[in-house]
C-alpha cells in the first residue's frame, strides 16, 4: 500500500516537491562531499611535493632491514638520496657546500625547477642531473660566482654546472640551510672519494603511492625506527604550509555543514506540505476502519521508499556532476585529481535518510491521529506527541551528523549553537512581526494590506517560513563571510613584499654597517634580532634530555634534543599574540623571564610558572615561564619559540638575524653583501615563498570552487523550500482570480508578503552569520575578525532579493493557470 500510494502521489504531483527537495538536498551534500573528498586528497598529494614524496625516512646510517622491506611492497615507489657537507671549489673560490646525490626517480612528488642561466626561463626538470654534471642552487651560484658550463670541483671529481635550481622539493621543511647546494647523480658520488670512514653522511629514502599503502608504510616504519632515524610526513612541513592546508580542510568541512543545514530546511518545508495534503485522505481511511498501525506503515513506508529513491537519484546526479567539476579543477590547478571514493555516496544516503527522519517523520506520524470528523470539518488539525519524540531523536541524529561532517569538534559545536540561537531569534522576531502587522494592516490599503494580512493570518506558516528561510540564508552568508576572510588572509600573508632573504651571523660590531649597506641598496631599514644558541638541560630544577620527553612522542623528543635559538624582546610584536600569562614591561627585571610559543609549550608539556634551564656555550641560563604566545608563522619574519626578558641575557654570546625583501632585479645583492661581510650567511627563501604561494593558490582555487558550488546548490534548495509552502497562496490566489482580482493586484500582494518575510529573514540571517562567522574565524580558523556592517547589510539585501525572487517564481502558477484548474488541484 505504501508503494501504491507513492506511485499515485508521484503521478498526481503530491510528493514531487518533497522528492525534488530531497534530491536537491542529497545532491548538494553528496556533490560537495565528492568535490571535497577529491580536492582534499589532491591537495594532500600536491602538498607532499614539499617532501619529494608521501613519506620520508632520514638517517645517519644506510637505511636497511625492516624499513627497506616496508618500502618494497608493490603499491609503493621508492627513491633515495645521500647528503653530506663538503668543500665546493669554483675557480679560486672555495666554500663549504651542501652536497645532495640524487637516485633515479627522485623526487617522487613534485619536481625541481631549473633555469639554464641566471634570471632565465624556468622549467620542470625531467629527472636528476646527467652523469658528469651538477645543478647548483641559485643562491649558491650567486655566492660562489658560478656560471653555467663552468667546472665545479667536488672532492676528486670535476663536474660541469648544467643548470641553476630555482625551486626544489622539501625546501619548505627547513629553509635554514646556509651552505650553497649542489645536486649530482647518485652514480657520480663514489668517484668523488668523499665516502670515507667517519664521514658525516645523511641518508634519505622517499616513498610514494596509494594513500592506504603509505599509511601502512608509516604504521610499519614508526616502531622500526632506530637511533639517528626519523620519519617525516607533510605534518612536519613549515607552519605556514600546514596552516593553509588545515584551514582549507576546515572550510571544506564548513561547506559540507552548510549543505546539511540547507538539506534540513528544504525537507522540513516540503514534508510539512506533504503531510497537509494527506490530512483529508487519511481521515477518509479512518472512516473506513484503518488502524493507526496501518496508517503509520503506509505513510512511513512511503517516506522510506521516497527517501531511498531520492537519495539514489541525488547521489547519481552528484557523481556525474563531480566528474565535470573534477575535470575543470584538474585544468585549473594543473595537477591530477584522484577519483572519488565511495564514502561521499554513503554519506549522501545517510544525510538523506536522517534529514527525512528528523524533519519529515513528525508531520507524517501526526497523520495517524487525524480524527474521522476531519472529513466534515477542515479546521481540525491532528496532534501527535510521539511524533515530536521521533523528531527529537532525528534532531539528535542530525546534530551527530553535523559534528561528524565538521571534522572539528569546535566547528561542529559552534555551528550547532549558532543554528539553535538563530532559530530562536528568528522565531521570536517572526512572532513580533506578526503582532506588528496585525496592528498596522487596518491602516494599509489595497494589495499591500492583503499581502501583509497573509503574513499575520497564517501565523504558524509565516514563523516556519521566516525561520527556515533565515536559517538557510544564515548558512550561505556564513560560508561567504568565512571564505572572504580566508582568502583575504592568504593574500595578505603572502604579499609580494614578504621577506625573501634571511641574514644571520651579524655580529654586535657590524650592526651599524649592515644597516647602512642595506639602506644603500634602496631597501627598507631592517630590524635585527639577537639570537643565542642554547641546549635544554633542565626543567623545574631537574636535569632533562631528549629521552625525558620520549613518552610525549617523537616530535617532543626531537624538539628537546635540538639546539634552541633564544632571543630577547622588550615588547610583544604585532605577529605575536599573548594567550596565557603576562608579558613583561620593557625594562630589565629582577629575575629572568621567558615567553614560549604555545604549540611548542603544549608539545613539551610546559606551563606558565615552570622553570627551564639552558646551557649556552658552557654557561648556565635559567628562567621562569611567565607567558605563552601564539605566533603568526605566515608572516615569514624572524620568530622564536622562546624569547627572554630585556637584560636577562646580557653577557651571553649573541649574533643577530634579520629578514628583508629583495626585488628580483637585484641579483647581485647576496654576493655583494657577502663580499663586504664574509662572515654573514644569507638564506634565500624565495624558493620557499614560491612553493607556499603555489600551495596557497591551489588551496584558494579549491575553496572558491567548493564555495560557488555550495552557493548554487544552496540557492536551489532554498527555492525548493519556499516552493514547498505555497499551496495556501495558490488557493487564495485562485479564489481572488475568480472574484475578479487582476494579475497586477495578485503580484503586488505576493511581492509585499515575500518582501516582508525576506526582509526579516535576510537582516536577521546577515547579523547572525556575521556574529557566527566572527566566532568561527577566531576560534576555528585563527583569523582576525572585525564586524563589517557593509557586508552584513549587503548580505541582508541579497537575502531579501533571494526570498522575493524564489517566492515570486514559486507562485507564478497562480497567474498562469486558469483559476478553475488551481482550485480543482488543491481542493480535489
Amino acid at each position: 500500500m505504501a508503494w501504491r500510494q507513492l506511485r499515485r502521489d508521484l503521478k498526481a504531483g503530491d510528493v514531487r516537491i518533497l522528492l525534488a527537495s530531497l534530491v536537491l538536498a542529497v545532491l548538494a551534500v553528496t556533490a560537495v562531499g565528492f568535490v571535497t573528498d577529491r580536492a582534499e586528497r589532491a591537495l594532500a598529494i600536491e602538498a607532499n611535493r614539499l617532501l619529494g614524496g608521501d613519506a620520508v625516512i632520514r638517517a645517519d646510517q644506510p637505511i636497511q632491514g625492516k624499513l627497506r622491506e616496508a618500502a618494497s611492497v608493490a603499491q609503493l615507489r621508492r627513491a633515495e638520496a645521500t647528503e653530506l657537507q663538503t668543500m665546493i671549489r669554483v675557480g679560486e673560490r672555495l666554500q663549504l657546500g651542501d652536497l645532495r646525490a640524487l637516485g633515479r626517480g627522485f623526487p617522487l612528488r613534485g619536481s625541481f625547477r631549473i633555469a639554464d642561466r641566471a634570471g632565465g626561463a624556468e622549467r620542470d626538470a625531467t629527472g636528476v642531473p646527467a652523469p658528469g654534471t651538477v645543478w647548483m642552487s641559485q643562491a649558491g651560484a650567486d655566492t660562489l660566482g658560478a656560471k653555467i658550463g663552468q667546472d665545479i670541483a667536488i672532492g676528486d671529481s670535476r663536474l660541469r654546472l648544467a643548470a641553476l635550481v630555482t625551486q626544489e622539493p622539501d625546501a619548505s621543511l627547513d629553509y635554514f640551510n646556509i651552505a650553497p647546494k649542489v645536486f649530482l647523480s647518485l652514480a657520480d658520488l663514489p668517484a668523488t672519494g668523499l665516502i670515507q670512514p667517519g664521514s658525516r653522511i645523511r641518508y634519505r629514502m622517499v616513498v610514494a603511492g596509494a594513500p592506504n599503502a603509505v599509511e601502512r608504510f608509516v604504521a610499519a616504519a614508526k616502531p622500526a625506527l632506530g637511533r639517528g632515524q626519523r620519519l617525516e610526513t607533510i605534518s612536519d612541513a613549515r607552519p605556514e604550509v600546514r596552516s593553509a592546508l588545515d584551514r582549507a580542510g576546515r572550510f571544506l568541512g564548513l561547506a559540507a555543514l552548510v549543505s546539511v543545514v540547507l538539506a534540513a530546511v528544504a525537507v522540513a518545508m516540503a514534508a510539512r506540505r506533504h503531510s497537509e495534503r494527506h490530512l483529508s485522505g487519511t481521515a477518509v481511511m479512518r472512516c473506513l476502519g484503518a488502524s493507526q498501525r496501518t496508517l503509520v506503515g503506509i505513510h512511513v513506508g512511503e517516506m522510506v521508499l521516497l527517501g531511498l529513491i531520492a537519495s539514489a537519484i541525488g547521489v547519481a546526479l552528484a557523481f556525474g556532476l563531480q566528474w565535470a567539476i573534477g575535470g575543470w579543477l584538474e585544468q585549473s590547478l594543473k595537477m591530477s585529481i584522484p577519483a572519488a571514493s565511495a564514502m561521499p555516496a554513503l554519506q549522501g544516503f545517510g544525510v538523506g535518510l536522517v534529514v527525512l527522519l528528523a524533519f519529515g517523520a513528525p508531520p507524517v506520524l501526526a497523520l495517524r491521529r487525524v480524527p474521522a470528523l476531519r472529513v466534515l470539518r477542515r479546521d481540525l488539525d491532528p496532534t501527535e506527541p510521539s511524533a515530536w519524540l521521533v523528531g527529537v531523536a532525528g534532531l539528535i541524529g542530525l546534530g551527530a551528523l553535523l559534528w561528524w561532517k565538521a571534522g572539528s569538534v569546535a566547528l561542529g559545536a559552534y555551528m550547532l549553537a549558532g543554528i539553535a540561537a538563530t532559530l530562536a531569534v528568528l522565531a521570536l522576531l517572526a512572532w513580533g512581526m506578526i503582532v506588528l502587522v496585525r496592528r498596522l494592516r487596518s491602516r494599509l490599503r489595497g494589495s499591500l494590506r492583503y499581502g501583509l494580512a497573509n503574513v499575520s493570518r497564517r501565523a504558524g506558516t509565516s514563523i516556519a517560513q521566516v525561520s527556515a528561510l533565515g536559517l538557510g540564508l544564515m548558512a550561505l552568508l556564513l560560508l561567504t563571510f568565512v571564505r572572504t576572510d580566508l582568502l583575504d588572509r592568504w593574500q595578505l600573508a603572502l604579499a609580494s613584499d614578504a621577506p625573501n632573504r634571511f641574514i644571520i651571523n651579524v655580529q654586535q660590531d657590524q650592526l651599524v654597517d649592515v644597516r647602512k649597506f642595506i639602506g644603500a641598496q634602496g631597501l627598507a631599514a631592517p630590524t635585527l634580532f639577537p639570537m643565542i644558541r642554547a641546549r635544554l638541560v633542565s626543567y623545574n630544577g631537574k636535569p632533562v634530555t631528549g629521552d625525558s620527553y620520549a613518552e610525549r612522542g617523537d616530535r617532543a623528543k626531537q624538539l628537546a634534543e635540538r639546539e634552541f635559538n633564544l632571543s630577547v624582546a622588550q615588547t610583544l610584536r604585532a605577529d605575536n599574540k599573548l594567550v596565557d600569562g603576562k608579558f613583561w614591561a620593557p625594562r630589565k627585571l629582577a629575575q629572568p623571564e621567558v615567553s614560549v610559543e604555545e604549540g611548542f609549550a603544549e608539545t613539551l608539556g610546559w606551563k606558565v610558572g615552570d622553570t627551564v634551564g639552558f646551557d649556552i656555550a658552557g654557561q648556565a641560563f635559567s628562567a621562569r615561564i611567565t607567558s605563552l604566545r601564539k605566533v603568526d608563522w605566515e608572516s615569514f619574519r624572524p620568530n622564536f619559540f622562546v624569547i627572554a626578558s630585556p637584560g636577562s641575557m646580557d653577557g651571553y654570546a649573541a649574533s643577530y638575524i634579520t629578514a628583508i625583501s629583495v626585488p628580483p632585479a637585484q641579483t647581485r645583492f647576496t654576493s655583494q653583501l657577502v663580499e663586504q661581510f664574509p662572515n654573514l650567511s644569507v638564506i634565500d627563501v624565495e624558493a620557499v615563498l614560491k612553493q607556499v604561494r603555489s600551495t596557497a593558490d591551489q588551496v584558494s582555487t579549491v575553496v572558491e570552487v567548493v564555495f560557488y558550488f555550495s552557493l548554487i546548490a544552496g540557492l536551489l534548495v532554498l527555492m525548493a523550500a519556499v516552493s514547498a509552502s505555497q499551496d495556501e497562496r495558490l488557493l487564495e490566489g485562485g479564489v481572488m482570480r475568480v472574484l475578479g482580482g487582476s494579475r497586477r493586484q495578485l503580484r503586488l500582494a505576493q511581492a509585499s508578503e515575500f518582501a516582508a518575510i525576506g526582509l526579516l529573514s535576510g537582516l536577521t540571517a546577515a547579523i547572525a552569520a556575521s556574529v557566527l562567522a566572527g566566532v568561527v574565524a577566531v576560534q576555528v580558523f585563527d583569523l582576525p575578525w572585525e564586524f563589517d556592517w557593509r557586508m552584513a547589510a549587503t548580505g541582508g539585501g541579497l537575502g531579501v532579493l533571494a526570498a522575493l525572487a524564489a517566492g515570486m517564481f514559486a507562485t507564478r502558477r497562480v497567474l498562469d493557470a486558469p483559476p478553475s484548474v488551481t482550485l480543482r488541484e488543491l481542493q480535489g
